[in-house]
């Protein structure tokens, strides 16, 4: 029983693997038939598409083709266009050129006419002339002889005669044009220099060459002396300045040019009697640190400077130059405050005129910096000012004003004329300087010998402190309008050889005077 079941399984068995293997192979094949159909479909609509874009294309280049031909034909044509028209202005230019050939030869001919007429005339006018001079020649002999003078007498006679004529209309014309100049320009000049004035009105501090130090009571006078004198001679050594410890009550006075070294020993010895310790090597002490701290302060007075005019930085050298103005005079004023107002007043001046207002006031401040350079530097200080702020990169503007403001070299721009003038201005303030006995006189005798110096001028006196200089002429040398010329040729002889705060007036009188008697 078992052994028929096995056989029936393994008939069963086998039945099916046949069956199935049957099936499969029946399936592949018609697999791979469809496969090669759908192939065969594929490449047929594949050559199908090729063609139709080859198609295309083909197209597309015709039409590309046909554009680029169309074109090259529109520009052949612009081209063959624009040839014609130049062809046609070269035709035209070689008309124009033919007609101006003709043209000049037909003028080389009249010319060559009119030279013929010329030279006809020309040898014509020559015996004319020839003739004239004869005329004249006989002329001047019968004057001679009528006149009972020669030639070069007659001629002096004249000449003269129109020297003093022409002399007199040219002085009267030019006395004329000054007096309507000087009315308009000192109008104008009154109108900026009263404004400038009146908006700057600067302090004026008369420096001296003393300081004078209060004391509680005069026993500190021999603490400060030393035993033997020793404190004073190392505070004086230290300090390069006098000190007078005389029977002046509570006072010491301190004595030295230097307004630096001065304020150096004035604020030293303050300290050391406040201390009480006096001696040698405190004084050298106190005086190495209080130097160092005026230094600092010098810096602080230049920055500050420049804050209150109202201009930006500097160089710091600049700046340090700017305190030390705190520190020198001159001919006894402030030269700080002098170089603050002169700053001011070339602002004023420049804002009236339309003028850059910063370059005029930052020249003003630093016109007198060359008063500052050490004694080791030599030279009118204008100039060592104009090299000074060159060093420093300040405006050519700025450094030209600087080195012009006394004349030492040409003024290049109109700022320059400014810091003259407001210069002037301060230094000629009632007050702002003063000038020894001795250089007062000389400027006189400088002054009416300059006077003295023209034809003509009888005698000379300088009055008014010099402000004024009266010039008497003689009446049959001189006239009136010759008079007014007289005052402006000296007046500006005066401008070119003397320096002088302010400005000086030139008076000329001339005096007829009549006398008869009566018998």
């Amino acid at each position: 029983m078992d052994i028929q079941q096995l056989i029936i399984a393994i008939i069963i068995s086998g039945g099916s693997f046949f069956a199935g293997w049957f099936i499969n192979s029946k399936i592949g094949k018609n697999k791979v038939a469809s496969a090669e159909e759908q192939a065969k479909k594929i490449l047929s609509d594949a050559e199908r598409d090729t063609a139709a874009i080859q198609k295309e294309k083909m197209l597309e280049v015709k039409d590309e083709w046909y554009k680029k031909k169309h074109e090259f034909e529109n520009e052949a044509n612009q081209k063959r266009n624009k040839l014609q028209t130049y062809e046609k202005q070269l035709d035209t230019r070689e008309e124009n050129i033919d007609r101006k050939v003709d043209f000049l030869n037909k003028k080389e001919k009249d010319v060559n006419s009119l030279q013929k007429i010329n030279d006809l005339k020309s040898t014509e006018l020559t015996q004319k002339l020839i003739e004239i001079d004869k005329l004249i020649a006989d002329e001047n002999i019968r004057l001679e002889r009528a006149s009972g003078m020669s030639r070069d007498e007659a001629r002096k006679l004249l000449l003269d005669n129109l020297v003093d004529s022409v002399k007199t209309e040219a002085s009267q014309t030019l006395k004329d044009i000054r007096d309507k100049v000087k009315e308009e320009a000192k109008r104008e000049a009154q109108k900026i220099i009263v404004q400038a004035i009146q908006r700057s009105a600067a302090d004026h501090a008369v420096e001296t060459t003393v300081s004078v130090l209060q004391i509680q009571s005069d026993e500190m006078k021999g603490r400060i002396i030393g035993r033997e004198g020793r404190n004073i001679r190392a505070f004086e050594a230290a300090t390069g300045v006098d000190v007078i410890v005389d029977d002046t009550p509570e006072a010491v006075i301190l004595s030295g040019f230097d307004a630096f070294r001065r304020e150096v020993a004035r604020v030293s010895l303050e300290r050391l009697i406040a201390d009480g310790r006096i001696h040698p090597a405190r004084i050298e002490e106190v005086v190495a640190k209080v130097k160092a701290e005026l230094e600092e302060e010098i810096i602080r007075v230049g920055e500050n400077t420049l804050l209150e005019v109202g201009l930006p930085g500097a160089h710091n050298e600049i700046i340090k130059h700017i305190g030390k103005m705190k520190y020198r005079t001159s001919y006894g004023q402030n030269l700080l405050q002098h170089s603050i107002e002169v700053a001011y007043l070339c602002g004023v001046m420049a804002a009236e005129l339309g003028i850059d207002i910063n370059l005029a006031k930052r020249a003003g401040l630093l016109h007198d910096i060359g008063k500052t350079a050490d004694r080791s530097v030599e030279g009118p200080h204008a100039i060592i000012g104009l090299e000074m702020t060159r060093k420093y990169n300040e405006n050519a503007i700025i450094v030209n004003a600087v080195g012009a403001h006394h004349d030492d070299i040409p003024m290049e721009h109109p700022i320059a004329a400014l810091v003259q003038a407001a210069d002037s201005i301060s230094g000629a303030r009632p007050g702002a300087r003063r000038e020894s006995v001795e250089g007062y006189a000389k400027r006189l005798e400088k002054l009416e010998e300059i006077a003295k110096s023209f034809k003509g001028v009888s005698a000379t006196y300088a009055i008014q402190a010099g402000r004024e200089i009266r010039v008497i002429v003689e009446h049959d040398k001189i006239d009136d309008a010759q008079a007014d010329q007289l005052a402006h040729d000296i007046a500006r002889k005066i401008q070119q050889e003397m320096e002088y705060p302010g400005q000086i007036k030139v008076v000329v009188i001339r005096e007829v005077r009549s006398v008869s008697f009566a018998k």
